[in-house]
């Protein structure tokens, strides 16, 4: 019984230290897939992927979760891309309800610069 348990214990550890290893030097596994039909390629994919630990990673320039938002810190609370436009067309729907009925049924305006924000 207690062979079994030195088994598993050194498993446990080799598999720690793979893993430590891998995280340590990193490892990439890239490839490529093209569906052709009659020689005419209808998709290509592009697969890369790397598994390192975040100090190998930075140390090979990878850094993309420093500049996306939904991965730092507060991002919750960030404006989404889009608000500044929302509230842009919030205003020009307020100004374009307050402008006389007459003028907007008879189409647009004749200055365009009337309804710049």
């Amino acid at each position: 019984m207690s062979d079994s348990r030195m088994v598993h214990s050194l498993q446990s550890t080799n598999l720690a230290d793979i893993i430590e290893r891998v995280l340590d030097k990193g490892i990439v596994i890239a490839g490529d897939i093209k569906v052709l039909l009659a020689d005419v390629e209808l998709l290509s994919i592009k697969i890369r992927l790397v598994v390192a630990s975040v100090e190998k990673a930075m140390a090979m320039g990878i850094n993309w979760w420093n500049s996306d938002p939904y991965l730092r810190a507060g991002a919750i609370g960030e404006r989404q891309p889009n608000q500044e436009l929302l509230e842009r067309l919030d205003r020009l729907e307020a100004r374009l309800t307050a402008l006389p009925t007459a003028q907007v049924a008879a189409g647009p305006a004749a200055d365009p610069e009337d309804l710049r924000d």
